[in-house]
Order: structure tokens, then C-alpha cells, then sequence
């Protein structure tokens, strides 16, 4: 609260309050709500309790019985077991380990069309924090220069950093058409941005934009449970506060509440199928934090109730489409290049390998394009 005050009583116009707040929001975009969610858990356990307790008075002694007894049916019928343990072992299969550690000698395959890159919530192309004599912070850091430099048209697309899906797509939708000039394109999308360009593709369907294929790397498909603590533990009547703060510095607030799991699974997703003619690809990722992870929290949170995830989407809520896999070790800042320098120093240094390059990772989705024909 002390830095929204502070940045809210400086002499900026609302656009330099934003880039201010979106910066300082950018790599610890969850961090600022982890310490508060410790007591939403317990909050959680004790209705969770009360629920559990309302039901045996409710139900009765025999229900309860026969209750247990089903559980136990399902349970013990080796149907279940042996799609149990296939589930698990494709969860193993799927898993991507060292593969993009490197950058590999042997030459990378070019698509046919033009890449776009859209970004995730509290996203941008570049902001210029320190003025515009100096280099600018990029949100696909190194990424777009090593697409171009292996003879990629690339291509960035900025949208309202935190608007809501139906205005984050129409940006996109315009913003491709303006700067690739109605020649075919393949999508690939962080975050939110694949929520974006489905609804893009689905829904608005701009008659100068073709998507051939859309590829989603941690995208929230199916909501996540990070979203759904926040506004569980924040409540309705404080809400409308946090919305003023935000909207006077410059952000909107639509995206917020689109990325809960009720929202994906009863609005979102049912009204935007995916539309025939353009193939779908996904990429999830996992990692274990550290104590010191800015992650860590929000990664406990959405582990309890969805399994893997890289700090903020699940595996489960990544999946659309053909999976292609789940990259061991990353957290959903790692994936655009955004890992702490200081962290693989210190790797380095006690001898530990480094496990994943998103340079290596973007260039060969790039040549994964190429090989399926694009």
C-alpha cells in the first residue's frame, strides 16, 4: 500500500504511473499477495471442516456408511487403478528434462509464415524505466533477436496490460493485422495471451487476420486456483478499492476476475471452441521453489488443489490442444527468459547444470512449426 501511495503522489501522468506499476509489478506479479494467503488457507481448512461436520449431522450414521462404502467400491476397482496409473505415467512421459538446456549446434528450421508473440497479464512490449537514452525492460527478453537472427519474421503484439479478454483480443486482432498486413500467421502465447488469441480466433474472427496454428505455453485454460484465493481472500466489498487504486494509475481491471476457474469453466470456455482449420499446440511447466521463490506460496496453493505447476498455472490448466509437453524445473517467469541472473550463477558456481534456456525453447517451437508445414 505504502508504494501504491507513493507512485499515486508523484508528479506523472496516468501512462507513466502505469509503466511505473506495471514494472514494479511485472517479475513479482503474484509476490505481492503470498504473505496474505496463509490465513486464507486455514480459512479454507476450517469451512472445509464445518462442511464435512454439517454433513454427517445432516446425513446420519447410515448414509455416512453407505457413503464410505462406494468410496471404498471405487477405490478398490482395479479399473481405477490401472487409469490411475496410466495417467501417471503419461504425466512422466511427458515431461521435458534437459532438452533445452542449450542452444544446439545443428541448424534450426525457419516456418513458412510469420511468428506474432503475444504476452501474458501485466504485459508489454518494452518499457523505457529508465528514460530513452537507455536500453528498455522486454517482456519476450532475448526471444524476438533470436528468432530474427535465424531468419524468423517475428513479430510483437501489445495489448491492455491487464484489460479484459474481450478488449486484450480486439488489440490483438488489430495489432496483427496493422503490423503483418493479412499474411498467414502462427501464434505463440504466454499466459493470458492464449486466452486472448482463442477468443481472437473463435469469436471476433477479423477477416485480415489467418491464424494457421496457435501454440500456448502456460496458458490458464482451465482458470487457476491463484485467482480464485485472491478474490476469496481479498472479499467483494474490498475489491472495488483495489480496482480505484489500480485504474488511477493508468491499468485496467478487466482481466482479474477472467481468470478464475469458475469464469474459464462456465463462460469462458464453452463459448469459445476452438475453430477448425487452425491447430492448437500447448507447452506447461513445473517447478519446486525454493524458500526464497517469490513463487512459493502461490505454488502451494495451486499444488494442493491442482497438482504441478509453475507457480501460478497448473499442468492440468495448460493442456489444450496437442500437449507437447511439461518443462521440468521452469516457473512461469522463467519461461520468457526472465530468470534471475543471480540464481544460475549460484548454480553454476556449486556445479549444478543448468536445466533450460527459453531462447533454446522459443527457436525450437519455431522449428517444431517448420517440420509441421507452416
Amino acid at each position: 500500500m505504502f508504494m501504491m501511495k507513493l507512485i499515486s503522489n508523484m508528479p506523472h501522468p496516468p501512462v507513466v504511473r502505469a509503466n511505473i506499476v506495471r514494472s514494479t509489478l511485472q517479475p513479482f506479479q503474484a509476490a505481492s499477495t503470498f504473505i496474505l494467503l496463509k490465513p486464507a488457507r486455514r480459512g479454507l481448512a476450517n469451512d472445509t471442516k464445518q462442511v464435512s461436520s454439517d454433513d454427517e449431522t445432516s446425513e446420519g450414521p447410515q448414509s455416512k456408511e453407505k457413503t464410505e462404502n462406494a468410496k471404498r467400491k471405487i477405490e478398490n476397482d482395479p479399473r481405477m487403478k490401472d487409469a490411475d496409473a496410466d495417467s501417471r505415467m503419461k504425466d512422466v512421459e511427458d515431461l521435458i528434462r534437459d532438452k533445452y538446456a542449450m542452444i544446439r549446434d545443428e541448424e534450426y528450421q525457419k516456418p513458412k509464415n510469420a511468428i506474432v508473440l503475444a504476452h501474458g497479464l501485466l504485459g508489454f512490449e518494452e518499457l523505457k524505466i529508465a528514460g530513452p537514452l537507455l536500453p528498455g525492460l522486454r517482456y519476450w527478453r532475448g526471444i524476438t533477436e533470436a528468432l530474427a537472427s535465424k531468419g524468423v519474421e517475428v513479430y510483437t503484439a501489445a495489448v491492455p496490460a491487464s484489460g479484459s479478454l474481450e478488449d486484450r483480443a480486439a488489440k490483438l486482432a488489430e495489432v496483427i493485422e496493422r503490423k503483418v498486413g493479412g499474411k498467414s500467421v502462427n501464434i505463440i502465447a504466454h499466459s493470458m495471451g492464449g486466452l486472448d488469441s482463442r477468443y481472437m480466433i473463435s469469436q471476433l474472427k477479423p477477416p485480415n487476420v489467418k491464424v494457421l496454428s496457435l501454440t500456448t505455453v502456460a496458458t490458464p485454460h482451465r482458470g487457476s486456483t491463484f485467482a480464485d484465493y485472491f478474490f476469496d481472500l481479498v472479499g467483494p466489498t474490498q475489491i472495488p478499492k483495489i480496482y480505484k487504486i489500480l485504474e488511477f494509475c493508468g491499468l485496467e481491471t478487466g482481466a482479474f476476475s477472467q481468470l478464475t476457474q469458475k469464469y474459464m469453466s462456465e463462460s469462458f470456455n464453452p463459448r469459445t471452441p476452438d475453430r477448425e482449420g487452425v491447430k492448437y499446440y500447448s507447452y506447461g511447466a513445473q517447478f519446486t521453489p525454493s524458500l526464497w521463490s517469490a513463487f512459493r506460496q502461490s505454488h502451494n496453493i495451486v499444488q494442493r488443489f491442482e497438482g504441478d505447476n509453475d507457480g501460478l498455472v497448473s499442468v492440468t490448466s495448460a493442456k489444450w490442444g496437442t500437449y507437447k509437453g511439461t518443462l521440468d524445473g521452469c516457473n512461469h517467469l522463467d519461461l520468457i527468459n526472465w530468470h534471475a541472473r543471480i540464481r544460475w550463477w549460484i548454480w553454476e558456481i556449486t556445479g549444478h547444470k543448468r536445466e533450460f534456456n527459453a531462447i533454446a525453447f522459443y527457436l525450437d517451437i519455431a522449428d517444431m512449426l517448420a517440420k509441421e508445414g507452416f
